[in-house]
Formats: C-alpha cells, sequence, structure tokens
C-alpha cells in the first residue's frame, strides 16, 4: 500500500497566503480558455484545490481577446463545443453555422456560469516567472500584479495562439492617431466611418477584418507581404429545424470527431485526385467550393496534402476563382500566392473577402514592392512616401505555438529557463512536457495535438489525461514527474523528421516559425493524427509512464 502524499493546501481556492504572502494550491493552471476551464473543472472534481490564473477580465481565451470585427470560427459551430455536458448540449442553440466572437464569449460564459468557474479563477492577474524549488519539489509563480502562487502542478493552458506578433517597424508610439491588434481589440465599438484606415497583414485574421472595414471607411489600404490561399466560408444562420436534426446527431458526432484527423466534421478522401478523370475532379473541386468550411481542404481528395503535381492543379482552380472574384485583373494577380502550395499555411475561410478590392474606397498596397519604413505622426512612411491615415490595425498574427510560453522566466532544475533550453526550437515529449521541468504540463502547445485543429476536439482527450496523470501524482509516492530527456530527443526528431519532405516544409508559416523575426526555422507544430497522438498519450501512461522519469 503507497503512501498518499499530503496536500500542499486542503482549503479551496481562496486559499491563505504563509508569511511570504504566498497562496499555496495543489494545482495551478495558467490560462481560462476552452482548454483551461474543462482542465479546473476536472481537476476541481478530483478534489484538488486549484487555481486559474487569467491575464483578461473573463474566461473564452482566444473568443475573450479577438473581438475584431468580423472574428468567428471556421469549424461548424455545434462541433466547436464541449461535449461532456449534456444538458448544455440540449439547452444551447447555436445561431449560425459559423459562430461569430460574441456568441462565442457568451457560450463560454454559459459554461462558467453553470459549472461555477469563476470562483477559482483569478482574473487580470499575468503571469510573469515561474521557479521550481527543488528542496520542496513545488512551482512558486510570481504575477505582475504581485500576487504569489505555489503549487506542486503547474498546467499550462495558454494555447497555441495567444502572443501578439508586433511588427518590428519603429515609431508606432509616435503615431497620433487610434491603433490597434486585432488580437487585443478592446471591449467597445470601434467607430471606422469615414476614416482612413490602414490594416497590416492579410492572413486569417486580415481576411475577416478587412472586408468589415471596407462596409464603412473613407478609404482602406490593406498592406500585404504575402498573399494566402483563401476559401469562401459558406456561413448560414441555423434554423430550428437545423439544430433539431444537430442535437439527433450529437451522440454519433463526438465519438466520430475524436477519431477524425484534426477533429473536424470533413474528413480526407482517400481516392488520389490523379486516379479520376479531369471532368470528375473539377465537378469535385466545384461541389466543394460550393460548400462549408473546410470541406473545401480536408474534405478532398488526400494527395493533395502531399502531392505537388496534384495540388498545383487545385491551386490553379482556386486561382481562376479569385480572378472570377476580382474585377481588376492586376489587383486580381496580386491577390493569388504564387511562394506555396494550398494548405501548406493556415487555411483562412473569408466572406466576400475578394469582393472588398472591387470597392473604390479599398486599395491593395504589397510591402514586397513597397515596404513600410516607419510609423509617422501621421500615419505610415514607406519606401515611396507618406500615407496619411486616422487609424492602424495591425493584422499581424502570432508568436505561434511557443511565444506563449517563452515571453515567460520559467525556471527548472539547476536554474535552466524554458525560454534558454528552446533556443534552437522546441524540445517536448508527447508535446507534454519538457526535461529538467518536472510536473509541468502544456496543454496545446508545440509538438502537440492539444490545439491544432478543432480546439475543443483536440484538447478535450488531452485535458482528461492530464487529469488522470494529476491524479497518480497526488495518489502515488511520487515527488516529481518529469519528461526523460532521451525520450524528449527522440520524440521531437520524430515530429521534425515528419513535417521534413512534406508540402508544408516548402512554405514559411507560423508551423515553422518564420512570421517572427529572428525565430529559428523549427517544425513546432504536429502533423499526425488526433488518434495517434491521443492513443501515444494513454498508451505511455498504461506502460507506466514509459519516457517519463518518476521519482
Amino acid at each position: 500500500m503507497t503512501e498518499t502524499p499530503a496536500r500542499l493546501d486542503a482549503t479551496a481556492a481562496d486559499a491563505p497566503g504563509d508569511q511570504s504572502g504566498v497562496r499555496s494550491f495543489d494545482v495551478v493552471i495558467v490560462g481560462a480558455g476552452l482548454t483551461g476551464m474543462y482542465q479546473l473543472k476536472l481537476v476541481r472534481e478530483l478534489g484538488r484545490s486549484v487555481r486559474v490564473i487569467e491575464a483578461g477580465s473573463g474566461v473564452g481565451g482566444t473568443w475573450y481577446w479577438n473581438r475584431y470585427p468580423g472574428a468567428r470560427l471556421d469549424s461548424e459551430s455545434y462541433s466547436y463545443q464541449y461535449s461532456w455536458d449534456e444538458e448544455l448540449l440540449a439547452e444551447w442553440r447555436w445561431k449560425e453555422m459559423f459562430a461569430s466572437q460574441p456568441e462565442l464569449e457568451a457560450y463560454y460564459n454559459r459554461v462558467a456560469d453553470k459549472h461555477d468557474l469563476r470562483r477559482d479563477i483569478d482574473f487580470d492577474t499575468r503571469v510573469e516567472s515561474m521557479v521550481f524549488d527543488e528542496e520542496t519539489d513545488t512551482w512558486t509563480l510570481h504575477s505582475t500584479e504581485g500576487r504569489l502562487y505555489r503549487a506542486r502542478v503547474v498546467i499550462m493552458a495558454t494555447g497555441i495562439l495567444s502572443d501578439p506578433n508586433f511588427p518590428k517597424i519603429p515609431g508606432l508610439e509616435r503615431f497620433r492617431g487610434e491603433w490597434y491588434h486585432t488580437s487585443l481589440w478592446p471591449d467597445k465599438d470601434v467607430d471606422f466611418t469615414g476614416k482612413r484606415i490602414a490594416v497590416i497583414g492579410t492572413g486569417a485574421t486580415g481576411v475577416q477584418v478587412i472586408p468589415e472595414v471596407a462596409k464603412t471607411a473613407g478609404h482602406l489600404t490593406v498592406f500585404q507581404r504575402t498573399a494566402n490561399w483563401a476559401v469562401p466560408l459558406r456561413n448560414r444562420p441555423l434554423s430550428d429545424e437545423d439544430m433539431r436534426r444537430i442535437r439527433d446527431e450529437y451522440p454519433e458526432m463526438f465519438p466520430f470527431l475524436r477519431g477524425s484527423f484534426s477533429g473536424f466534421l470533413h474528413t480526407w478522401d482517400p481516392t488520389k485526385s490523379t486516379d479520376v478523370s479531369p471532368e470528375v475532379r473539377d465537378a469535385r473541386f466545384e461541389e466543394a467550393f460550393s460548400s462549408p468550411g473546410f470541406a473545401k481542404w480536408i474534405g478532398l481528395y488526400n494527395d493533395l496534402a502531399y502531392d505537388a503535381e496534384a495540388n498545383q492543379i487545385y491551386c490553379d482552380f482556386l486561382a481562376d476563382k479569385i480572378r472570377e472574384r476580382v474585377d481588376d485583373p492586376e489587383t486580381a494577380e496580386k491577390l493569388i500566392p504564387n511562394d506555396h502550395y494550398f494548405g501548406t499555411k493556415r487555411v483562412p475561410c473569408e466572406t466576400n473577402y475578394y469582393e472588398t478590392y472591387n470597392q473604390d474606397n479599398v486599395d491593395l498596397v504589397l510591402l514586397k514592392e513597397n515596404p513600410i519604413r516607419e510609423f509617422t505622426e501621421k500615419g505610415i512612411r514607406t519606401e515611396q512616401g507618406e500615407l496619411e491615415v486616422d487609424m492602424i490595425i495591425l493584422a499581424t498574427g502570432f508568436d505561434a505555438f511557443t511565444g506563449a510560453l517563452t515571453r515567460l522566466d520559467i525556471r527548472g532544475l539547476g536554474g535552466q529557463t524554458l525560454r534558454d533550453k528552446w533556443k534552437d526550437g522546441p524540445l517536448t515529449y508527447l508535446g507534454m512536457q519538457v526535461a529538467g521541468f518536472p510536473n509541468f504540463f502544456i496543454v496545446g502547445g508545440p509538438h502537440g495535438k492539444g490545439g491544432h485543429g478543432n480546439g475543443p476536439r483536440c484538447s478535450e482527450p488531452v485535458v482528461e489525461w492530464v487529469a488522470q496523470v494529476v491524479e497518480d501524482i497526488f495518489t502515488h509516492p511520487w515527488r516529481r514527474v518529469e519528461a526523460d530527456p532521451t525520450a524528449e530527443q527522440a520524440w521531437t526528431t520524430s515530429v521534425t523528421d515528419k513535417a521534413a519532405g512534406t508540402l508544408q516544409a516548402t512554405a514559411k508559416s507560423i508551423f515553422f516559425g518564420d512570421n517572427i523575426e529572428g525565430k529559428p526555422r523549427v517544425y513546432v507544430a504536429y502533423l499526425g493524427a488526433l488518434p495517434e497522438f491521443v492513443d501515444g498519450l494513454y498508451d505511455a501512461r498504461k506502460a507506466g509512464y514509459r519516457g517519463f522519469i518518476l521519482s
């Protein structure tokens, strides 16, 4: 019979601090997005004292911060919700096939209310640093607000798209007009009416915000670094009859999604596009193009993902669609990518994006031809002159997968920092732990499936696994669970080797950190299927925590 270690604090969330002001918990979770909220619920159900630290003033993570006009899902709404609350599944009515930010924020607030999650969350609190104490086998976390926390286990639920990327262009502080970053959008209405506005960036965020700004702006100038392959979202309202049918399908839908490649409703067709006639292939392309969401990508022939010749045929098809939608031939060609295959970058879904460039009040500037030199008091100075604007919108994305972790001062065994360990690229075991950082878990970071794909579908089984590990830590005589360095190196090598030589490796993208100046070009995502990843986690635990060091 094993001895159960004493809990750090048997009280509930409002743990009193010790003489140094440190509040102690069994588990601290960083981030109150969709992943952190579910992790909180499961850890609390284990009877463990737990606290969530959240930088925002509310729950929802991505759907709290990204309030910019046009922000919405590219996963079907009903596939992007928690599967574990049957009452809420029966109660919640989705308004649109692809929900907008306000609807998603309302959904996560409803979850927080229903399960009384807020009582265990410290809002408006940003973690600054965390240090592992080798004598007590605990982590001490410091917040920028001066709050101190101690925990046996730390779970990072910071997400893969939560560290805003600001372009390295000097002078923004001099600009006298309004400026916004899409991922830090204010909780208020921003009026574009009649204003001269510049949007920098045409990625997944840019293609959503640009059509909304153009509706009322006096003049909109779009600065494009790289054209992206964007496809129509095909959103529509959901009727009561739609919701009745969708609810009837929940018992079959959620197991199907958990067994799919990335948690989406669409699945690859194993038929090769080169094995069917051009007439059949083109008809399939047309059908997909008229269908909602990712039917236009992972709902097609799977050789588009690995065969350059097949992918190029699809690129040509999509290029012709852009030419049909954009009136000016010269502008159309500027919007057609010429440096990457379809799907090798994140595929944005759009509504009337290309048609926006038919408006008289919209101009497109290519940064490769006319780079920005600096921001000025009146606007933007490019190589060709100064553009005076009233507002600047930065749709410049994120330091994805690793940025939310490396921006913190995280110190493990021997005082080693995570930032230094990852200076040449991330090293992980199963995308969940890092050697030298005991009792430290990452849910939705590099090399994992926990946040890469359809968010809730990919994260739920991973969060459930972490909860099982937490229970094991507190019911076994272990002080530490950490990744074995050999297993870490083997996993990291397998992840990077799997991506090498693929079509995805031919493109500059967030999956290789190419959007961040000075970041090493290393694959940071996970190319395998969701069931494969989840099975690997549960198999390792079943095999006595294969690849982990228990001490």
